[in-house]
């Protein structure tokens, strides 16, 4: 089973934030780090694949200045490879540009059987960009999923409301956008801290 992962890498929160004057918008042009809500999409496509006995995981991203510190993190969690869409001409994109610059980032890595993301991201909380993703890529999508299993090729998720949650099916492949919580993600084993330094991370333009 192949599973691809969308990550985002944003200034540490822990930092005080920084508006570029030039443009009013967050500064990114330091270190980033992997969104806390992508953490819980990347460890559940870690036990999905274990799950299903084989397979992969892998991330698309889109950072300024060929940024991957973030990227390298989720590698050390175990996803194999990444592709990553850094170019200048993307500052400031709105939800829906990011949406098609990463339906096009998972057609870099070919076919999968699932596209996972975050609810929303903690720097910018539109929440939109998952369904926008699904859409483009002419796909299924299922929201705020609390659980997911797969089995004989269906998708069943556990889908969080305001009144508890739905139960709700779907053919693969399909983006599904999970919430915090819907699994602890792991820490990065000193081990898979050093193997994700060699894991291959493909650096494109918007082109």
């Amino acid at each position: 089973m192949n599973v691809i992962v969308c990550v985002k890498q944003i200034p540490d929160p822990a930092l005080p934030g920084e508006l570029d004057p030039s443009t009013n918008t967050l500064k990114r042009d330091g270190k980033l780090i992997l969104d806390e809500s992508d953490s819980y999409g990347v460890e559940m496509a870690l036990q999905l694949v274990t799950a299903a006995g084989g397979g992969e995981v892998s991330l698309v991203s889109m950072a300024p200045n060929d940024e991957t510190s973030g990227l390298r993190t989720a590698l050390a969690m175990g996803a194999a490879k990444a592709v990553l869409v850094s170019d200048s001409s993307l500052a400031g994109a709105d939800a829906l540009t990011t949406a098609k610059v990463l339906a096009g980032a998972t057609k870099q890595l070919g076919d999968a059987d699932l596209i996972i993301a975050g609810t929303e991201s903690s720097d910018g909380y539109t929440g939109t960009v998952p369904e926008q993703l699904a859409e483009v890529l002419g796909l299924p999508s299922i929201t705020f999923a609390k659980s997911i299993e797969i089995s004989d090729g269906t998708l069943k998720v556990d889908r969080q409301t305001e009144a508890g949650y739905d139960e709700v099916t779907c053919s693969l492949p399909a983006v599904v956008s999970v919430t915090a919580g819907v699994v602890e993600p792991r820490y990065p084993s000193f081990k898979g801290i050093m193997a994700a330094k060699s894991k291959p991370v493909e650096t494109v333009t918007a082109a």
